[in-house]
């Protein structure tokens, strides 16, 4: 596994080698050896029906924060993290990397970072893993089109939920 550090600190890209024959592939998609620290403890899937569906941005406060390691399924999404450590050099950064079914990429997403992606086409299945539980009572979310942040989506036209498109912006949530 390719593993690349991104601009942010601890937000990794990883890569996976793929083994091809005539049969089809085969990888690894995840194995303690390359990141030893980290323990999931919970697999999530999603699927969305339409491009240009926003879901985020998404984080759980602490003792319930999460590292996220993520990848696209099916399709392909704008997958972002921002970092919202409030003592951190690179508080209300983020980054932004294309993770599809083609590529095979993973993004890691410590905790202390939001979490949101973008639809890119239809028919999106997106899964990861996490290394603490959900947990409604520390379920956070920051408005995907906080000025603050001025994450460049790329997108006019979106679809969000009800509660995505209520969130706060950033200066109205305690982290």
């Amino acid at each position: 596994m390719k593993i690349t550090k991104t601009a942010l600190p601890g937000v990794l890209l990883l890569e996976p080698l793929i083994f091809e024959d005539t049969r089809g592939w085969f990888m690894e998609s995840w194995t303690k050896k390359h990141l030893p620290e980290f323990n999931f403890v919970q697999d999530n899937h999603s699927y969305t029906r339409d491009k240009g569906t926003i879901r985020g941005i998404h984080f759980q406060l602490e003792p319930w924060a999460q590292t996220k390691l993520v990848r696209c399924t099916q399709g392909v999404v704008l997958d972002v993290a921002v970092d919202l450590r409030k003592n951190s050099p690179t508080f209300k950064q983020w980054v932004a990397v294309g993770l599809s079914s083609a590529n095979k990429r993973q993004l890691l997403i410590p905790k202390g970072f939001g979490h949101g992606f973008l639809t890119l086409t239809n028919d999106v299945e997106f899964q990861y893993k996490t290394d603490n539980f959900y947990s409604p009572a520390h379920d956070r979310a920051i408005r995907y089109n906080d000025p603050e942040l001025n994450i460049s989506w790329g997108a006019i036209d979106v679809t969000v939920s009800e509660k995505d498109g209520n969130a706060p912006f950033l200066k109205g949530v305690t982290l």
